[in-house]
């Protein structure tokens, strides 16, 4: 109880012990299952031919409307191979147990330029859940050289989020923004994104 005006009172809580408690309270079955599921949601990322060590630009797809333009307008033709898979398994995506590298709709697909194997594409179509998409970044870049590496990211959202002083229903749709690092020096071959629209998941990380 405060004894003046303004006096701070620290009230005892539980807060701390009934976690402590509920770590306690957890069988050894409850841990293992737990364990399982923390495996199964690990991402692994399979290569064939090996890791590409020397790339220079990487552009990656994310969802099905940046991953269908992707297929549409540069893989439409013979000068791409796929050259690796990104294996998931959460709420929205289930990939198969095969270590093949074979294009399916639940994989997210690596394709390689062959007329410059420096070049790279991702065709993301997959949902990756909040928990997976550190481990997809770790995965996706830890054998690639940062050096030099140009990454071109593609997504898109409902117009209904993009935040505006003008109506929504008069906005040419679909459109096209850009963010960049401060680090491209390159000319941006749309509009910069106005504040305060941001981006979200994936694309984000």
């Amino acid at each position: 109880m405060a004894t003046f005006f303004g006096e701070v009172v620290v009230a005892p809580s539980r807060a701390g012990l009934e976690e402590e408690e509920e770590e306690r309270d957890e069988s050894s079955e409850d841990a293992e299952i737990r364990r399982q599921l923390e495996k199964k949601r690990e991402v692994e990322v399979l290569w064939s031919g090996g890791e590409p060590s020397g790339c220079s630009r990487f552009v990656v797809a994310i969802g099905r409307n940046a991953a269908a333009f992707l297929s549409s307008f540069i893989l439409d033709s013979v000068c791409w191979e796929v050259v690796g898979v990104v294996k998931l398994w959460n709420e929205w995506c289930r990939t198969s147990s095969t270590t093949d590298v074979l294009p399916t709709d639940s994989f997210c697909l690596f394709y390689r330029l062959i007329s410059d194997p420096t070049v790279l594409l991702c065709q993301c179509s997959c949902y990756v859940a909040e928990d997976q998409q550190f481990q997809w970044l770790e995965k996706v870049f830890g054998s690639m050289q940062k050096e030099g590496l140009q990454v071109t990211i593609l997504s898109t959202c409902p117009v209904a989020d993009y935040k505006t002083q003008e109506s929504t229903l008069t906005l040419a749709s679909p459109f096209l923004k850009a963010l960049k690092t401060k680090e491209f020096q390159e000319h941006v071959c749309c509009p910069l994104l106005e504040q305060p629209n941001i981006v979200r998941d994936l694309p984000a990380a």
